[in-house]
């Protein structure tokens, strides 16, 4: 009951089913040799409206956003499935980048039992860990795919770069800012002598050009650990007057020495400043650049994926629509033949048995195999 079962949902045949068989998963996609079903994309929406709620989107503007959502989310999980395929088929492997970003998680939520953390992803996302580890691994490799296939080929001179600059100089006129980043040292409940010792040797690797926003993430007692120390930007007068005075002199790069605060030693770098005014190129050389290349990225990929899509073996059931459909390419779900008994000649049978035989030299959509077909000679 379970084999056929199995093949009647992956066919669509789901009509003259014995009443005690229920479906449990409609197939909406057919796409190479995988599937999206109706109960992915309902999960997928329950997931995106509890994040939206999660954000504290008011009942008239969550509605609005999940009803804009729910256009393209049949085209997003094709989107994703047709990625993670030709990174397979490029043989991408990015097992090394999950197992760090798990660990990093691991460090950032200070969990160090394997088993504890895996209880707290579930609890976090409301799924099971391997299902996690697997999505993280697609998310990495869908991104390894788009900047491979498609970021690697977007070019931009650097006389274009320069020509924007010019051109748009208003853009980069700013009031005097500093963009900061911070790591606390708390000694509440704790040894100060020692917390200041751990404070002390956090600037001496931060200076020997370790990832500031790193140590941070795992060394920080501040609630911006988990976002690597990030403060954003400031201007005179958001500060308090000590900590101004040493910043707003120091350029980009530069990490104070301790600042002792009554909850614990304050160590902060100055990311970017800029003086009032307009900026001179080559502070901004590098906004400009992403100004120029977002606009180019989006509809690069839209490009590469269609290509996908034209590639792919591709049926969409009837009621559901991908909005990133190819043009010009039949998706039309196509319902297998309903056989009905019938009468046939022995020379039909015969004639049917020969054609089953040739079956077996003919290349299999979809796979590898390739054999090329011979002449029966009949």
């Amino acid at each position: 009951m379970l084999a056929r079962y199995a093949v009647g949902l992956w066919l669509g045949a789901l009509p003259a089913l014995s009443a005690d068989v229920k479906v449990v998963e409609l197939i909406v996609t057919k796409i190479n040799n995988e599937i999206i079903t109706q109960g992915e994309l309902e999960r997928t929406r329950r997931q995106l409206e509890a994040e939206l709620k999660r954000q504290g989107f008011s009942a008239e503007r969550l509605e609005q956003t999940i009803q804009e959502a729910e256009k393209d989310l049949l085209r997003d999980r094709i989107d994703q499935l047709l990625l993670v395929q030709k990174g397979k088929d490029l043989s991408i492997n990015v097992d090394a980048e999950v197992s760090k970003y798990l660990a990093e998680l691991q460090l950032q939520y200070k969990i160090a039992e394997p088993d504890k953390f895996q209880q707290f992803v579930r609890e976090q996302t409301g799924t099971p860990f391997e299902d996690f580890k697997q999505q993280t691994k697609e998310g990495i490799l869908t991104r390894r795919v788009i900047q491979q296939e498609v970021g690697s080929k977007i070019n931009i001179a650097r006389s274009e770069v320069q020509q924007y600059y010019q051109e748009h100089k208003d853009e980069f006129v700013r009031d005097e800012q500093v963009f900061l980043r911070e790591i606390l040292v708390s000694t509440e409940g704790k040894d100060a002598a020692a917390a200041e010792k751990k404070a002390k040797d956090l600037i001496e690797r931060a200076r020997r050009k370790e990832n500031f926003g790193n140590l941070a993430r795992d060394n920080s007692d501040a609630a911006t650990a988990p976002n690597y120390g990030d403060l954003g930007g400031f201007k005179r007068g958001d500060l308090k007057k000590e900590i101004e005075d040493i910043v707003f002199k120091q350029r980009r790069g530069y990490v104070t020495d301790p600042l002792r605060q009554p909850n614990g030693f304050l160590i902060l770098k100055v990311e970017e400043r800029f003086e009032k005014g307009l900026q001179p190129f080559e502070v901004v050389e590098n906004e400009v650049m992403d100004k120029l290349y977002s606009p180019r990225m989006q509809p690069a990929v839209r490009s590469f994926l269609t290509r996908l899509r034209q590639d792919a073996f591709l049926e969409i059931r009837s009621g559901y629509v991908d909005s990133g459909a190819a043009p010009g390419k039949d998706t039309a779900w196509k319902d297998p033949v309903q056989f009905k008994p019938q009468t046939v000649t022995k020379e039909e049978v015969a004639s049917r048995i020969r054609r089953l035989r040739l079956l077996w030299l003919i290349p299999i959509p979809f796979t590898k195999t390739a054999v090329k077909a011979k002449s029966s000679g009949r």
